[in-house]
């Protein structure tokens, strides 16, 4: 099987990428390298720098592709409430220049890695057929293109499956972007005995899973001929826990003594973010291999492996104002 991932220098798209070669597959993908790093390339991967956003290129390399698993996005869900045109445009354009790709070469089915952003303030935990009540451009753009994916499919017959991923932990994710990975942000401030920030009194809470977790379930929307035309939450929702309880994990582990700073709470942020994964476990036979504890000693290894990073403000705020975090404006981290 061919499989062309997008965003296949990142996180979630590069730990795809070596579980599809160890599967013996062929395994091309795409990556601009703002998000992600050539470090993260397996030598075996047909890889391609451009952006998404060119349908040009997009059509030229999903020729005699199987499956696009489509990882690609600017995954500032906080920092689409200040550059939302920088954000929209990437989540927006560029799902639907590879949603129409795929169209137009007769891939057989494409795969889009959404967001619980999605969801939005709405009752929760968060299942699959609840109504999404998005909250901020990001999540608006998150479930326009799944709307746009879905409407191809019916009207083109191309195959769809849809995960809406939590909060991904594990090895290979970005620690020096100071807008997104809240545990990464943290890790990398406190290996530089710097104390890290959390935003509001840090008690809303998030569900937070292993990347190996959630490739298996993607594993199953990619190649399981049965599933199609599915929507559903991957990730864990047994142990969901608070930002304060995050920091207190995480500096347990790197036994660091310091007090977190507390700065205002972010505009738009949803307090409580948990998703229901009764879907996932009835149809996928997905299961919880890695507790938080475990995936952030994980992160952190691989992190102290890496080296700390100085944090790379390579987004520009669009939008600059009293609202927009100091964290940001003034370049903190």
């Amino acid at each position: 099987m061919h499989i062309f991932i997008t965003g296949v220098a990142g996180f979630l798209g590069s730990n795809l990428a070596d579980y599809y070669l160890k599967k013996g597959f062929k395994v091309s993908g795409n990556d601009n390298l703002v998000g992600g790093d050539t470090e993260n390339l397996n030598s075996k991967i047909n890889f391609y720098k451009y952006d998404c956003e060119d349908l040009k290129l997009n059509n030229k390399y999903f020729k005699n592709v199987d499956v696009v698993i489509h990882a690609a996005a600017y995954a500032h869900e906080g920092l689409s409430v200040f550059s939302p045109y920088l954000i929209t445009k990437n989540i927006f354009s560029g799902s639907v220049s590879v949603f129409t790709a795929a169209v137009m070469q007769k891939v057989k089915r494409v795969v889009y890695c959404s967001s619980m952003a999605r969801y939005g303030n709405i009752n929760q935990p968060f299942h699959e057929n609840d109504t999404p009540n998005p909250v901020d451009p990001y999540g608006i753009a998150k479930l326009a293109a799944e709307k746009v994916l879905i409407n191809l499919s019916e009207t083109h017959g191309i195959e769809y499956n849809i995960a809406i991923p939590h909060n991904i932990l594990g090895p290979k994710q970005k620690y020096d972007d100071p807008f997104r990975n809240v545990a990464s942000i943290m890790i990398n401030l406190m290996l530089q005995n710097r104390q890290p920030v959390i935003y509001g009194d840090g008690e809303q809470t998030r569900s937070f899973s292993d990347v190996d977790d959630c490739i298996y379930c993607i594993d199953k929307l990619t190649t399981d001929k049965k599933i199609k035309s599915e929507i559903f939450n991957i990730g864990p929702d047994e142990n969901y826990i608070s930002v304060n309880e995050l920091y207190k994990k995480i500096s347990n582990i790197l036994k660091f003594n310091k007090e977190p700073l507390y700065y205002p709470d972010r505009t738009n942020e949803v307090k409580y973010s948990n998703c229901s994964a009764e879907k996932a476990r009835k149809l996928l036979g997905y299961k919880t291999e890695f507790d938080v504890n475990s995936s952030l000693e994980r992160m952190v290894k691989y992190i102290q492996e890496k080296g700390v990073k100085k944090f790379v403000y390579n987004y520009d705020i669009e939008i600059d104002n009293e609202l927009t975090p100091q964290t940001w404006s003034k370049k903190i981290f």
